[in-house]
């Protein structure tokens, strides 16, 4: 009987955890640009460029915040001051109040740093 499936045409390499190891390049020869590494090296550059404190904050990460610092506080109380009715009812409000704290202190902060970063630009291009 004739066989209705492809065979592989080259071997998967696993190892004992089950991870398939890639065996390199095996399409077209690299540039030099690639072989000296400078295009790998330029996009760690870049990725390195993005700092997390220029991108802009959002109330979701300001949100994940919040829900931290509240069940922390949640904790606290009902751990040390054995009140866990009154704690579990202000939960609601200390995550709204912390939310929009972190979130006001997180874009205070941004602005003052993008506002150091232009003036910085500035006397830079001087």
């Amino acid at each position: 009987m004739a066989q209705t499936k492809r065979k592989r045409q080259t071997k998967h390499r696993g190892n004992a955890a089950g991870v398939v190891e890639s065996r390199g390049r095996t399409g077209r020869k690299p540039t030099a640009a690639e072989k000296s590494g400078d295009s790998r090296e330029a996009a760690r550059a870049r990725e390195k460029l993005i700092d997390k404190r220029d991108r802009p904050p959002t109330w979701r990460g300001a949100f994940i915040k919040a829900m931290l610092a509240a069940v922390l506080l949640l904790l606290v109380v009902v751990l040390f001051f054995k009140q866990p009715n009154q704690a579990i009812g202000l939960f609601p409000v200390v995550l709204v109040m912390y939310t929009l704290i972190s979130y006001y202190t997180d874009r205070w902060i941004y602005n003052r740093r993008q506002r150091s970063k232009a003036k910085a630009g500035k006397q830079a291009a001087r």
